[in-house]
């Protein structure tokens, strides 16, 4: 049976695992959030945004974990940081997060792990062509909601939050580095998946 699309959903990388259940999926979920919270100590320290390794991690997490159990591990990572664990770039965590111009970005995350966790489900992750499309797509959807946090928190500061202000913060320095981190995903797992099928 498809659906709507025309592609049957199949399994993703983690349903490949011997054993299933909650504890599993539990283990799955905070392994994405340690995973998720790892890379964005990967940082190229800009103000107000910096460069990190977390949207590499969010698409990773996602196409491996599936929608379900990507979107928790994506909520998981938000909500722990948010209760003090140092988990946003440069090891910082706790309420005061919320003030800080790049956690828009972060709310992001939780619906860009769903989308491509969905694709994944569709196979969009088993080939370097749709795994790049399905990739760079999730490496967008954290703009959506950063950039307008990103400009509120501009004006709070009292900085100027213009539509061009905003974009050269937010935007420009990222384009490049987030096409090469949707290619390195789109390289990594569809040869994961080739492993695994040799298996």
């Amino acid at each position: 049976m498809t659906n709507a699309t025309g592609f049957a959903p199949r399994a993703v990388l983690a349903d490949r695992l011997r054993t299933h259940g909650l504890a599993t999926d539990a283990a799955l979920i905070a392994g994405g959030t340690l995973f998720t919270a790892a890379m964005a100590q990967v940082e190229v320290p800009m103000w107000p945004v910096p460069i990190t390794g977390q949207t590499l991690a969010v698409v990773l997490v996602g196409a491996t974990l599936g929608a379900r159990r990507g979107v928790l591990s994506m909520l998981v990572y938000a909500i722990a940081g948010l209760a003090g664990a140092p988990f946003f770039a440069d090891m910082q965590g706790g309420l005061h997060a919320l003030t800080l111009p790049s956690f828009g970005y972060v709310i992001g995350f939780i619906p860009a792990a769903g989308v491509v966790g969905w694709l994944a489900r569709r196979n969009w992750d088993r080939h370097v062509g749709r795994a790049a499309v399905a990739f760079t797509l999730a490496s967008a959807i954290p703009f959506v909601t950063g950039l307008p946090y990103l400009a509120v928190a501009l004006g709070a500061l009292g900085l100027p939050n213009d539509l061009q202000s905003v974009l050269a913060a937010g935007l420009y320095p990222f384009v490049v580095g987030g096409l090469v981190k949707a290619l390195i995903a789109a390289g990594i797992v569809p040869l994961v998946w080739k492993v695994v099928g040799r298996r």
